[in-house]
Parts: structure tokens; sequence; C-alpha cells
């Protein structure tokens, strides 16, 4: 049991980080160098400031710093009126708070409104060890219901970096799945984030991933563990989950033999859903395997444990690939 607990980290925090290059809090810090630059962004929290990494923010600009207290609902609805104002707000809880208890604030005095909110949204899926109850593992599909919200799910502390910034400049609601904590630098420097578009990481063979999140860096683990025995896997890193980068997916997965999807998500309603539905629209058949979770509700536990638990590690990865 020892082997597949490892060690306990903070709250939230992903595991595999051992030996990569990693950032600390780069969401909060990055907040932070954007209101620098801009006098128009405001901080926002329900009583989640440690667990979202915002603290970075209000400690250098307290004056544009709120916390709502435990108001989920009250969080956006502050936020959407800060907006109304000119202001762009971005507003940090767990991501099971925003999506199961304002989702109504979300969609009216959010999207609806088009107000420039920037929800990021912590410890999606199975990052929060508290069990089902703060365990977001139906968010994707929750929040693609709702019209004219952009959802971004990144896949390491380069590219939350870049969406912090990228989200200012997009219309209205926003929805971020926020990676906290050590965040892991997977992607090269030379990486570039495209809202709505997804970006091939890795050429590959006959076998082709196509992923988002952190589950990215799962697949260039993965990919990169079995290609010294011969076997070359492509990957495909989509980041922003609406609006979905149809023409992207497709001509990736016209490419191989055989498709394999991952996300820290179930595996209805996400992003396997997004990407059969757009090869049956498009008439392309080829052998789809889903990584992700099942219809169900998950037990407490470590990070390292529930991944395992539910089979969506690295281990998982590889039977996918060799099988």
């Amino acid at each position: 049991m020892a082997e597949v607990l490892g060690r306990t980290r903070g709250m939230g925090e992903l595991i595999d980080i051992d030996g990569k290059a990693t950032d600390t809090a780069p969401f909060g810090r990055e907040l932070a160098a954007l209101a620098r630059e801009r006098d128009d962004i405001v901080g926002l929290t329900a009583d989640m400031g440690r667990y979202s990494d915002i603290l970075p923010f209000r400690d250098e600009h307290p004056d544009r710093f709120f916390n709502v207290g435990m108001a989920e609902q009250n969080l956006i609805a502050v936020s959407a009126g800060l907006a109304k104002t000119g202001k762009i707000a971005y507003c940090t809880t767990y991501s099971v708070f925003v999506t199961r208890r304002a989702y109504d604030f979300v969609a009216i005095a959010g999207a609806h409104s088009k107000a420039n909110v920037k929800i990021f949204a912590g410890m999606p899926g199975l990052m929060n060890g508290y069990g089902a109850t703060h365990q977001a593992t139906e968010d994707l599909n929750m929040m693609r219901g709702i019209a004219d919200l952009t959802i971004i799910d990144p896949c390491d502390a380069v590219e939350l970096r870049q969406v912090v910034r990228a989200a200012a400049d997009i219309e209205g609601t926003v929805y971020v799945r926020l990676l906290r904590g050590n965040v892991p630098v997977e992607l090269d420097r030379t990486y570039r984030f495209v809202p709505g578009k997804a970006t091939v990481l890795r050429p590959g063979g006959s076998i082709g991933i196509v992923s988002t999140g952190y589950m990215t860096g799962r697949a260039l683990d993965a990919a990169n563990e079995v290609s010294s025995s011969g076997v070359q896997v492509g990957v495909l890193h989509v980041p922003t989950i609406k609006p979905f980068d149809t023409e992207g997916v497709l001509d990736f997965v016209a490419r191989y033999d055989r498709i394999i999807v991952a996300e820290n998500h179930k595996t209805t309603g996400g992003l396997a859903t997004l990407v059969i539905e757009a090869m049956f629209d498009a008439g392309v058949l080829r052998p789809v395997e889903r990584i992700g979770l099942a219809d169900s509700f998950f037990e407490c536990g470590s990070h390292e444990y529930l991944e395992a638990r539910y089979e969506v590690d690295l281990p998982r990865f590889l039977r996918a690939i060799l099988s």
C-alpha cells in the first residue's frame, strides 16, 4: 500500500511531480503580476484563499481583494456586479461549490449578462480528497450546458499562467479548472495557449491520445515511457472545452488507427463525449478507448490512492497503449 500512496501532498496538489520542474502558486502570482499592469483587475474568493492560491494577489493588492465568506452564490453575484462597473473579476473557490451551488448565478449573472467574470475553480475531478461532496467530477458536463461560457482545462503551470492573462481578454464569463500548489511544468516554454485551439504536442505512429487538463501530462509521460520500446504515441492537448476545436481534433484523429481520450472527469459529458460526437458527425470511424471516471460517487483519500483506485493513473495509460 505504501508504494501506491507515496508521500502525502498538500490539498489539491498534483502527484507525479518528483523529478519535474514545478511552479508554486502560478495562478495567484500571475494574477498579481497582471494586476500591476491593469488597474481593472480585482480578485475574490469564497473563503478559499489558501486552497485557491489567490493569496499572492491578496498580499500585493489588498485594496482590490474581496472575501465574501462561504457564500458561493454571492461570490458570483458580487463578481458580476463588479464587472458591471468596468472591473474584470477573477473569483475562486472549489470547483464543486461553484458548479453545484452557484450554477444559476454563473448562467444568468455571468454568462447571460456577458459579465467579465473569470472563475478559477480549484480541485476539479479527483484532486480533492474529501469524497463525493467535494469532488467536481461532472463539472465539464454541467458547464458545457451554459451558453456563451468559455471553458478551459489547463495542462500545467506554463499554460495556467498564460490562461490567467488570456482570460482578461476573452469576452464574457470564463470557467477555468484551476491547478494549485506546486504545479508541474510539462510544456515547453515556447508553448502558446490560444483560446479555442488544440495543440499537437507529440506526433505518433498508430495510436493517438486526445487529452485535456493535467491528464495531458500523464499522456506525455506514458508516450515517453513506451517510446523506448519502439511504440510511438501521438498526443493532442485540448485545453479549451468550449468553444471546442472540432477541426483540430478531427485532423488529429484521422492520422491514427486507434484513439485514447483522457480526462480528469467522468467519461460521459466531457472531452470524450465531444470527441466521439465530432467523429460521428464527420463520419470518422476509429476505435476509441476512454480514460476517465465512472458514473459514480467516489471515496475519500489521497490523490495517489484515488487515481490508482479509479484507474486514471500512469499505469492505466500504459495498459491502454499496449493493449
